[in-house]
């Protein structure tokens, strides 16, 4: 299992999943029809460590973090 984690306006709850790449959240989330919106918006990060290629293998344990854009000053 993973967690996914929605930071700032997403307003969602963490989640669980199998998934064995970051494309197959991808495809879990999308589902979702709350969240198909911010998806192509969001950057991703992997155990805090931020990623953009979806072939990225996931293991048990890890924690997946979509961060919508912010602005600011």
């Amino acid at each position: 299992m993973i967690k996914v984690e929605f930071l700032g306006p997403i307003g969602k709850a963490p989640m669980e999943m199998e998934a064995a790449t970051l494309a197959d959240v991808a495809a879990k989330l999308k589902e979702d029809s709350e969240l198909s919106s911010w998806l192509d918006k969001c950057a991703v990060a992997l155990n805090d460590t931020m990623v953009n290629d979806l072939s990225t293998i996931l293991k048990a344990g890890d924690r997946v973090s979509i961060l919508p854009p912010v602005c600011g000053g």
